[in-house]
């Protein structure tokens, strides 16, 4: 594999020897009508290396990227880099306390810029708004259902639940949402894999519990869903459903360009809804301590499509919220998220923004 010791450098600012070189297995080329390009011919490495946690589900999604890369480039051996990173090990404490969602992300960064991985496939809402210098989303594939869905052995939704009875989430999004219309229930932090989660529901220590819908469906586990929870209400994170690869932006030192290797998998209708649901986070500090809600549907037919963007922004007690709901070209998604942004500091935003940093600051102390 190719040497980014000094990407590595970069990134992290860390010093060490640089790795030693290593042969180059040799490449092959494919034509550009693969590539969706024009003139040129593409190299093809002999091998690629997807760097993964090691949860059952995101093995599942590196086994589907490395899947359909094996069908596109048939010469080209693609094996999987399975890691265990922070954010699989600290689960005594939920994500807004111990660093946020880059903790998912980035033992998987280290491997690809030191150079034994050239890919790493994350689910897009474990990805932060902000990638570290020389990274970038080079795809992102099909999205699966947005929705959040209820789990529970015993009750089939969220309003046939006791009063006083444990709901299980490990997002202040769902915990905002679940607090404002049912709050007489009890809402507890569940950290964890999502074998880990549903063994801490069969086991009795919740009720219920709240997760995405996208997972348990890549997994066969649809039958453990007793209800999907509509955007009406409980609006998805952005990014929810979705996947996405990440890269060491440009070509690699050995002249393989992985962007345009991988360009074949990326989806655009849903790239461009998750752009303008990402925009949303980034305006807004991206941080897991805001209970934040965004999510765009594409309408039209090709060339004339417009996005819906809906999004909202809570205090983690669902006492105060702010929503906007906007739509605009397809070709635009950034500023759609920006319009649908502003909307939201126009009602309470800035308020409610106060409030969540100042309960964040209380819980740090």
């Amino acid at each position: 594999m190719h040497d980014r010791s000094r990407a590595h450098d970069k990134i992290y600012g860390l010093k060490h020897e640089p790795l030693p070189a290593l042969a180059d297995p040799g490449t092959t080329t494919v034509k550009e009508s693969v590539l969706n390009s024009n003139d040129t011919t593409q190299q093809i490495p002999a091998t690629l290396v997807i760097a993964s946690r090691e949860s059952r589900l995101a093995m599942w999604q590196a086994t589907h990227v490395r899947d359909r890369l094996a069908a596109l480039y048939p010469s080209c051996q693609v094996s999987i880099l399975g890691m265990t990173t922070r954010g699989d090990q600290i689960l005594d404490k939920t994500l807004s306390k111990v660093g946020g969602k880059g903790l998912f992300v980035k033992e998987l960064e280290v491997a690809m810029a030191e150079g034994r991985a050239d890919l790493a496939v994350h689910s897009l809402k474990d990805v932060p708004m902000e990638l570290p210098d020389g990274f970038e989303l080079s795809a992102v594939l099909e999205r699966e259902d947005p929705r959040d869905a209820f789990v529970s052995n015993d009750y089939d939704n969220l309003a046939t639940l006791p009063a006083g009875s444990i709901v299980g989430t490990s997002s202040l999004r769902r915990q905002s949402l679940i607090a404002a219309r049912f709050p007489a229930l009890v809402v507890k932090p569940l950290r964890g894999n999502l074998d880990t989660r549903l063994g801490k529901l069969d086991r009795g220590d919740y009720a219920a519990i709240i997760l995405a819908a996208a997972g348990l469906k890549r997994l066969g586990l649809e039958r453990r869903i007793r209800a999907y929870l509509s955007p009406e209400d409980s609006l998805p994170a952005a990014g929810q459903g979705a996947m996405a690869i990440e890269i060491v932006a440009g070509p690699r030192s050995d002249g393989v360009d992985l962007a345009a290797l991988l360009s074949p998998l990326n989806h655009d209708a849903t790239a461009r809804a998750v752009q303008a649901e990402r925009k949303v986070s980034k305006l807004f500090g991206a941080s897991c301590q805001i209970p934040l809600a965004a999510h765009a549907t594409l309408d039209g037919t090709y060339g004339s499509q417009t996005l819906r963007l809906r999004a909202m922004v809570a205090t983690p007690d669902g006492r105060r919220q702010a929503f906007a709901d906007a739509t605009g070209p397809a070709s635009l998604p950034e500023h759609l998220g920006e319009l649908v942004a502003q909307q939201l500091m126009q009602q309470d935003a800035h308020a409610i923004l106060a409030e969540c940093k100042a309960d964040a600051a209380a819980g740090d102390a």
